[in-house]
Parts: structure tokens; sequence; C-alpha cells
């Protein structure tokens, strides 16, 4: 009888260990994939401006909404339920931060048409886009939105929009959004463990789903 049991034992530890996945480079190519998809997004979107008009200003309005509309999409595709609550919460949170800003700091813009100047909105949504990126998923998923970001900045400075200061307060806004609403997501871990007791051996799975 206890050899019975520790055969059983023993087929099912075997099945155990077959079902696990490798993970690790599956995961990998996956981030890849996404980080390509992202970057192809929002790198359309850019193109789509410059044919467009063919100026930096005009990529900077379409990339303002491409890269919080690309951090969406990756919410969507991964089916982050959880993710895309924090994403709308953090870009509210960055808006209406903004918005309270530009209407009590009476900073004039370089061209002389306002004095809502600072921050740079374009920045800040630009950059909180790319930042929950970074928090939730990953530096490498949100890189080449930290570059568009970036350019969405400059952009903002050679249309004579905004200067240095406020693009880097628009920037900082839209990080520290991110960084303070949303949760790194938690990557699920499997362990395999021998187990033996009471006359029969096996294995043990336990993990964080």
């Amino acid at each position: 009888m206890t050899g019975g049991v520790r055969g059983a034992a023993g087929q099912a530890g075997g099945s155990s260990r077959s079902r696990v996945p490798p993970g690790g480079r599956c995961s990998a190519r996956r981030g890849k994939r996404r980080c390509a998809a992202c970057a192809a997004l929002v790198l359309a979107s850019w193109c789509s401006a410059a044919g467009a008009g063919d100026t930096a200003e005009e990529a900077g309005d379409v990339l303002r909404v491409a890269i919080p509309a690309a951090a969406l999409a990756v919410t969507i595709r991964r089916d982050d339920r959880d993710g895309r609550r924090q994403l709308y919460r953090a870009f509210a949170a960055n808006v209406a931060a903004t918005w309270l800003l530009k209407e009590t700091v009476e900073d004039e813009r370089p061209d002389g048409s306002d004095d809502d100047a600072f921050p740079s909105g374009h920045t800040s949504v630009a950059f909180q886009g790319a930042a929950f990126l970074h928090r939730r998923y990953g530096i490498r998923t949100a890189w080449p939105a930290y570059a568009l970001a970036a350019f969405t900045g400059w952009s903002r400075i050679d249309a004579d929009e905004h200067d240095e200061a406020d693009v880097l307060a628009g920037a900082a806004l839209g990080i520290g959004a991110s960084f303070l609403l949303v949760d790194k997501l938690e990557r699920k871990r499997i362990a395999v463990i021998p187990a033996a007791g009471d006359g029969a051996w096996g294995v043990r799975i336990t993990g964080s789903f």
C-alpha cells in the first residue's frame, strides 16, 4: 500500500514539474513586444503630425495625447484592470494639479500670448503617461515613451510657448503623479519544493498570483 502511495505521489510530482512554465524567456519576449508596440504607436502618431504640418509644435500636440493613449493601450492588452484604474486616477490628479498651478501662478509665456505658462501642460501629460509605464511595468516598457515625452517638452520650448523651468516643472508633476498614485505590478512567482512525509513523497507548488 505504501508503495502505491509513493508511486502515485511520484507521478503527481513529475506531472507538477512538467506543468511549470519556464516564464523567464517568455516574459522577456512579451516585454520587448509591449515596448515595441508602445514605441510604434507613439512614433506613428508623431509621423502623422509631422506629415500634416512638418512642425515640432504639431508633433508635440499629438504626442501629449498619444503617450497616455499608449499607456492605456498597454493596460488593455495586458488585461490590467487595476493598472487602468490607477492610470485614470494619476492622469486626473496630474491634470488637476497642472490646471491649479496655471491658474495660481501668473507666468507670462515667452511669446507674450498669455500668462499661464507655468507649468507646461503638454509636458506634464506626456511625462505622466511615460512614468505610468515605468512605475507599473518597468523601464524597458517605458523608455520609448520617456524619449518622446522629452521631445514633447523640447517642442514647447522650440515653439516659444514655454521656457525650461515650465517644462521641467511639468515633467516633475507628471512623473510625481504616476509614482505616487500607481503601484508596481507584482510579477507571478512560482516555486516547486520537494516534500516528503508519512511514507510518501512528492512536490509542493507555492507562488504569488
